[in-house]
């Protein structure tokens, strides 16, 4: 995965997700949402065919970078989670 970074300053950053679609970004702005100190997180994706989409996050208290991998780290364990949970579930062959 290649990230760019767009825009950052104190309360606002943006980054480009290279080769990337919805399906990361989704799950990503439902985490930043869910923070406290984030005021705004939206995935832009302007053409679907041809661009990359971005990420915009805009926060009301903090700092947007450490925030954004907060929300990413925390996805991570959740998918781990999810992953375990799903192998338990599993019937086991013989």
């Amino acid at each position: 995965m290649e990230l760019k970074l767009i825009n950052k300053n104190d309360n606002e950053l943006e980054i480009e997700l290279i080769g990337e679609n919805e399906t990361l970004l989704n799950p990503l702005k439902q985490k930043l949402l869910a923070e406290p100190g984030v005021d705004y997180a939206e995935s832009i994706i302007t053409n679907q065919m041809l661009a990359n989409p971005r990420l915009y996050l805009r926060m009301k208290t903090g700092d947007p970078a450490k925030i954004l991998e907060k929300a990413a780290k925390d996805l991570e364990k959740e998918l781990k989670e999810f992953s375990a949970a799903f192998e338990k579930a599993l019937p086991q062959e013989s």
